[in-house]
């Protein structure tokens, strides 16, 4: 396939993405538009609620609404710049082995665009947690253009006959990644999770924007902030404020159960927290907090805490605040939204995809 025709594949993915947004937040559209697509999304949709309760319909619609976002010719053109003689020498095609993680919708999109922009195959290995969304774009794609049959496959099964990997998993399934995939090329993710630095200086509009990078998928997602960082003598009451804009969490069964379960453990340990009536902040060195918590830090010199955070700078994915530091940062309410260019792990993984077919080629280097 040209580059140009798979472009213009996520184009039209993207419009399809988009036009299942506006129907399902009400917002005018065309109910004969991509109709037969969309009821392909729908089921996938349908589904997904009813296998995993962590996917609630909001959740979904985010993501949707997210991806869409990116795939026009504006964002796609800009961020396939730096490749394009890569993108133009035709290339053996390679088959890629993406193991992928479920904690939120659709969360292996990223790599599937990548692999199929390339020109290579992709050969999905699903979570058991997210088994219907990517699928659904899939055949969305191919019912447009029927040569991406030939390009895309998912298995259940175990993964063989491929060329290269991209895995993501814990901590302890990444290091059998790393272990039985160690002989081919490959990029191998481990948990990470964000933080947010506060200076106390940030507006109420600053603080609810925040509150999106804490709350929106449960907190489930690597680039959901697990813990904040505080100056000393931080007034919470602004920030508790809040977190009230997301009162409605404890209505989710599975979240209100972690809610309760760790405010007991608590309180039975003596341990010391603050309830903000949604979700428990906790003093703790960590930066990965379980569901409903979220762990605090205070600091009293900013040059200290940023040779702090440049130690564990591996075990985090993005940093929230609005004073820079030097390491990937964004501003509150944006984790949730990441470029085309925004790697995880600020890995370049179209520059790997790249250098796996022409070993040492150099063709690119990431945005920064």
């Amino acid at each position: 396939m040209l580059v140009k025709e798979r472009i213009n594949s996520f184009i039209h993915l993207g419009q399809v993405l988009q036009e299942f947004y506006r129907q399902k937040t009400e917002i005018v559209s065309n109910p004969y538009l991509f109709s037969d697509q969309l009821a392909v999304l729908e089921q996938a949709v349908a589904n997904s609620q009813i296998e995993n309760s962590w996917f609630t319909l909001d959740n979904i619609l985010y993501v949707i609404r997210s991806i869409s976002s990116n795939l026009n010719s504006e964002n796609l053109d800009f961020w396939l710049k730096p490749y394009k003689s890569a993108l133009d020498n035709e290339t053996k095609i390679k088959t890629v082995a993406v193991i992928m993680a479920g904690n939120i919708p659709i969360v292996g999109f990223h790599d599937f665009l990548c692999v199929l922009l390339s020109g290579n195959r992709f050969l999905g290995k699903l979570s058991s947690g997210d088994k219907h969304l990517l699928p659904a774009l899939a055949a969305i794609l191919t019912d447009n253009n029927p040569n991406w049959d030939h390009f895309i496959q998912f298995t259940r099964e175990p993964i063989h006959s491929f060329d290269s990997v991209i895995a993501t998993g814990s901590n302890s399934s990444s290091n059998y990644f790393q272990f039985y995939f160690s002989k081919y090329p490959h990029i191998i993710r481990r948990n990470r999770n964000s933080i947010a630095i506060l200076t106390g200086e940030e507006t109420a509009e600053d603080l609810s924007n925040l509150t999106v990078d804490i709350f929106l998928f449960f907190g489930l997602g690597c680039r959901s902030v697990s813990k904040i960082y505080i100056p000393e003598r931080y007034d919470f009451s602004m920030l508790i404020q809040a977190f009230l804009s997301f009162e409605e969490l404890l209505d989710h069964h599975k979240y209100r159960n972690n809610y309760d379960y760790f405010k007991a453990i608590f309180q039975l340990n003596l341990v010391s927290f603050i309830d903000a009536k949604n979700i428990l902040l906790k003093e703790d060195n960590s930066v990965s907090s379980p569901i409903s918590v979220l762990n605090y830090q205070y600091y009293s010199n900013w040059d200290n805490l940023l040779l702090e955070l440049s130690v564990i700078s591996e075990s985090i994915q993005c940093i929230v605040g609005k004073k820079e530091a030097p390491f990937q940062w964004v501003k509150p309410g944006k984790t949730q939204i990441p470029e085309l260019w925004d790697y995880a792990d600020a890995v370049d993984t179209m520059q790997f995809l790249f250098e796996m077919v022409n070993p040492g080629s150099k063709e690119s280097l990431p945005r920064s």
